[in-house]
């Protein structure tokens, strides 16, 4: 009786999780740390949009409208807002059907090696967009390109026929990048979901696989076809480097690329940044109920108590599908990584008919360069620190979230939720205003304000990943352990710690793949010495830069992400719950 009598009080306590006192500092130390971080920024934009003094960090300020009046007299202000339209409306109105043609074929079709194709794309994904722009700068550029070299061997072609720098060259370079793999990654488990009797039902009623295609499985596949949508209607602001790269040559400005011009000008322009990122912040506002309603208009059960697996004959069509699939695999990941290779090792990208046509030239160089040295130790730290901060931050703040009941949880997972929101560069740009603006100054162009910036741009990923794992969880464990006397802390770290390590490691993994490919977010804050890779490839990318010294540090980071990533994947699998 004195064991249950124990037990029950355990149970009446065990909502509260934390004592009053106790959970009252955790919340508040989140609460407060995460709006100053999260929130602030957003605040420090706006007003800087009515700060017209000559230096809004030092003096007083002075508040009008004429910061307002000057951006609008600019005429790059909006075009680059309908450059960014455009660009995501090509992007997307090519990319999801495709990935959900090919999300289809990989989850219901009868097909060898479907789910080797689904973890091509995982890996598509972490290929950093500079590694594909770089790749395909190296196959198409108009003066030095790999296949306008080769093209124009041909009798009947005199010129250089693509050009990479181009609107077109930018939306080709986005579907190769990172816009495919994402949504083939989510939309893939969806598919897999599907009930093989709705479409049995459809084939018996004479209808064609095509046609039950059409008429039943996108139809009921509807709710996580809006919801990826959704998700991506928030990626439309989030692109930065193939634009800044590819665009700036020829004039082609973005909002984050235009953003990024004002920042670095001299003086810089903050002012109209502040406005472009306004309006951009306007924007994204409007969009998250669209999101919403997106999601929640409708709802269509596809796994019930008679769910029955099952995949789809298509007969010599699959065999088409699969080279499709392949084909665009290659395209996604081993044709950039192939021409940087070519590339790096190459006298210069694109001349064959010179004397020493390869050479090992570039690599010394680069591994020579201290600030290729000092690059590459400063993206570890940031990628490090990121994947060992992140999981464990991520995973208290999911802890309070779903089980406790402390004052201020809703408000917590709507900051959480809100700051999934904002783009890296505008992230970024806030934060530039909170370390020049505050006592954080001293922390500007450190590597402590990259870590801090690194970790936030993953935390509303990382916070619902783990929120959905501690759901899944009993309680009689943590019971249990409560009962032995152990308190909250040792509880965490001897209970929820092993039971949430899979889970952990691939929160980590993931915000280690995040910090070692960023440089919106961060690139505004780095400073000479704390410039990862991923800037320097960038800043070597361009027409001015060395294409083969920044094929070089992309080979270096698609090899740092890639294998950490292959390597956590196999640790993750030997812990947790094993099932043998």
């Amino acid at each position: 009786m004195a064991y249950v009598d124990s037990v029950m009080k355990v149970r009446e306590a065990l909502p509260l999780r934390l004592r009053p006192g106790v959970g009252t500092f955790v919340m508040l130390v989140l609460l407060v740390g995460l709006g100053f971080f999260l929130i602030y920024p957003v605040f420090l934009i706006l007003a800087t949009t009515f700060n017209t003094a000559p230096d809004i960090f030092a003096g007083a300020p002075r508040w009008g409208l004429g910061t307002w009046r000057t951006a609008f007299s600019q005429p790059q202000l909006f075009t680059s807002l309908w450059n960014t339209f455009f660009i995501f409306a090509a992007v997307t109105s090519i990319s999801f059907p495709t990935a959900v043609l090919i999300s289809w074929a990989l989850a219901r079709i009868r097909m060898r090696w479907s789910h080797g194709l689904e973890f091509g794309f995982w890996v598509a994904y972490m290929v950093p967009n500079i590694a594909v722009t770089v790749g395909w700068i190296m196959l198409a550029d108009p003066q030095v390109g790999m296949l306008n070299t080769a093209l124009r061997q041909l009798p009947f072609i005199d010129s250089a026929p693509l050009n990479i720098y181009s609107v077109p060259g930018i939306i080709w370079v986005q579907l190769v990048g990172n816009a495919i793999a994402p949504k083939v990654m989510l939309l893939t488990p969806a598919f897999r979901n599907m009930n093989l009797a709705l479409e049995e039902a459809a084939r018996v009623g004479g209808a064609s696989n095509i046609r039950t295609m059409l008429r039943i499985t996108f139809p009921v596949m509807l709710p996580a076809m809006a919801l990826v949508f959704a998700l991506n209607m928030l990626n439309m602001f989030r692109s930065f480097e193939i634009e800044q790269i590819l665009g700036t040559p020829i004039g082609f400005w973005v909002y984050s690329t235009l953003i990024f011009d004002y920042v670095r000008q001299e003086p810089p322009q903050y002012g109209h940044g502040a406005t472009l990122a306004t309006l951009t912040l306007v924007m994204v506002a409007l969009i998250i109920p669209i999101q919403r309603w997106l999601i929640f208009r409708k709802t269509y059960t596809t796994i019930t108590s008679v769910f029955r697996p099952g995949l789809i004959d298509v007969g010599a069509w699959r065999h088409i599908i699969f080279t499709g699939i392949v084909t665009l695999l290659t395209l996604l990941t081993i044709v950039p990584f192939f021409t940087l290779v070519v590339g790096s090792v190459m006298t210069r990208v694109g001349f064959f008919s010179i004397e020493n046509v390869f050479t090992l030239r570039h690599w010394e160089i680069v591994l020579g360069n201290p600030r290729f040295i000092s690059a590459g130790l400063t993206t570890l730290y940031l990628a490090s620190s990121t994947a060992i901060i992140s999981p464990i931050l991520f995973s208290i703040i999911a802890y309070v979230i779903v089980r406790t009941r402390l004052r201020g949880r809703t408000l917590l997972d709507s900051i959480i939720w809100m700051s999934g929101a904002i783009p890296g560069m505008l992230s970024g740009l806030g934060l530039l205003f909170l370390f020049l603006g505050t006592p954080l100054k001293v922390f500007y162009g450190t590597i402590v304000a990259l870590i801090i910036v690194v970790i936030l741009q993953g935390n509303t990923t990382g916070t619902q990943i783990t929120k959905g794992v501690i759901v899944q969880i009993g309680q009689e464990m943590e019971e249990a352990a409560r009962v032995s006397g152990a308190g909250w802390i040792r509880t965490y770290f001897r209970i929820w710690v092993p039971l949430l390590m899979p889970t952990l490691i691939l929160v980590g993994t993931l915000n280690f793949v995040i910090a070692a490919n960023t440089t919106s977010s961060i690139i505004l804050l780095a400073s000479r010495d704390t410039k990862t890779l991923s800037i320097l490839a960038l800043q070597n990318a361009g027409r001015d830069g060395s294409p083969e010294a920044a094929g070089i540090i992309s080979i270096f980071i698609i090899v740092l992400t890639v294998g950490v990533a292959t390597l956590a994947r196999a640790f993750g699998l030997r812990l947790g719950v094993q099932h043998r």
